[in-house]
C-alpha cells in the first residue's frame, strides 16, 4: 500500500494538473473526513483553492442531491466526486462538463477499512492504458454487434450501433473533460437489446467478491433470471430490488478492464472493475457515458478472462488483447 499523501498527489497532480486559480470542489460524505483532511493538506501546500462538500452517504446513490447541485457544478473548475458511490453517470455531472468543468469520479468505497487513495491499483500508468484503450476503440468504433464468450459459457450480445465507445484512465486535465479512477474501455449498448446467457465469476461491485458462480440470463435488454448455488444470485436480485427501479434490471453498460495493477480482490469496486483480463456490466443509469436511460443508480458486476469480438474483429482472446 502507499501513503495516502501520495494517492492525493497522484490524483490532483498526475490526474487532475490543478493550477493555482483553479477552485477544486472536492464533494464526498461523513465516512471519508480522512481523505478530505489529506486533501485539505495537498491544497495547502500547493497553494490551491478548496471547497469540500460533505453529504450523506445514505442520499448519493439515487442521485438525486447530486442533481440538485446543478447549478452549483456549472460555476466550477474541477470538481471530485469522492463519496461510496459514483455519481459519474448523473446528468448534473454531463451539464457541468458542457459548461466548462472538468471531473474526476473517485468512489473511495473500500470494505477492509483501507483508503482508496492508499490502494496500490492508483499507480497504473495512465499512458499504457491510453494505449490498449486506442487500440480497442478503435476495433468497437463503427460496429454493430459485441459478442462475449467466456470458457465458463457466457454468451453475450450486445447492440452497439450508434453509440461511441469512450474511455476512462484516471485523466481529466483540461476543460470539459470527464475522468475516473476506473480505467477502462466503455460503451453505453442499446438499452432494450442486450441478450444472452452470463456466468458471472469475479465480483458484485459494492457487495463483493462471488463466491459460486451465478448464471445470469439477459433477454430484450433486461436481466431476466439469476441461479447460483449457496445464496450468490438470491444476493445479487436482493440488491437490485432495494433500488425499486426498474431499470436497474437492464444493462447501461458494457465495460472492459485496463489497469494491469489491479486485481479482483471485493474490497473496492473501481479496483475490481478496472483489473485486466475482464469485462464488466455496468447496470442502470448510462446517461453520463453515452446512453438514454435513467434509473436509482448505477453498479458493475464483473466477469474473469473475456473472449470479446466487435463485428468480426478478436479484441481479446481468454482475457488477453490481441489486436
Amino acid at each position: 500500500m502507499i501513503n495516502i499523501d501520495k494517492g492525493v498527489s497522484i490524483i490532483l497532480h498526475d490526474w487532475l494538473n490543478v493550477h493555482k486559480d483553479e477552485m477544486i470542489h472536492f464533494i464526498t460524505d461523513e465516512t471519508h473526513l480522512r481523505e478530505a483532511e489529506a486533501i485539505e493538506r495537498w491544497a495547502y501546500g500547493a497553494d490551491a483553492a478548496l471547497k469540500t462538500t460533505i453529504l450523506n452517504s445514505q442520499l448519493v446513490q439515487k442521485g438525486d442531491v447530486i442533481e440538485a447541485m446543478t447549478d452549483i457544478f456549472c460555476k466550477e473548475d474541477v470538481i471530485i466526486g469522492a463519496t461510496d458511490f459514483s455519481f459519474i453517470t448523473t446528468n448534473a455531472i454531463k451539464t457541468a462538463v458542457k459548461k466548462g468543468a472538468r471531473f474526476l469520479s473517485l468512489p473511495l468505497s473500500c470494505s477492509d477499512g483501507s483508503s482508496l487513495l492508499e490502494n496500490d491499483f492508483i499507480q497504473m500508468d495512465p499512458s499504457v492504458t491510453y494505449r490498449d484503450a486506442r487500440k480497442i476503440i478503435g476495433a468497437m468504433k463503427g460496429e454493430k454487434t459485441v459478442h462475449i464468450t467466456t470458457k465458463k459459457g457466457t454468451d453475450l450480445y450486445f447492440d452497439i450501433e450508434g453509440r461511441n465507445p469512450g474511455y476512462f484512465n484516471g485523466k481529466a486535465a483540461r476543460k470539459g473533460l470527464i475522468g475516473s479512477s476506473s480505467f477502462e474501455v466503455f460503451v453505453a449498448p442499446n438499452e432494450e437489446k442486450t441478450r444472452g446467457v452470463l456466468y458471472l465469476d469475479a465480483s458484485f461491485g459494492y457487495i463483493g467478491l462471488v463466491k459460486n458462480t451465478v448464471r445470469i440470463v439477459f433477454e430484450k435488454g433486461k436481466l431476466v433470471s439469476a441461479e447460483s448455488k449457496g445464496n450468490d444470485a438470491t444476493k445479487l436480485l436482493n440488491y437490485i430490488a432495494s433500488f425499486n427501479s426498474e431499470n436497474m434490471y437492464r444493462p447501461g453498460e458494457l465495460g472492459i478492464g485496463l489497469n494491469r495493477i489491479s486485481k479482483t480482490r471485493g474490497i473496492s469496486y473501481i479496483e475490481d472493475e478496472s483489473a485486466f483480463h475482464t469485462f464488466h456490466i455496468g447496470m442502470g443509469r448510462n446517461k453520463g457515458l453515452g446512453g438514454r436511460q435513467e434509473a436509482a443508480g448505477h453498479f458493475d458486476i464483473v466477469t474473469n478472462d473475456p473472449t470479446i469480438t466487435a463485428g468480426n474483429k478478436i479484441i481479446m482472446k481468454d482475457g488477453e488483447i490481441v489486436l
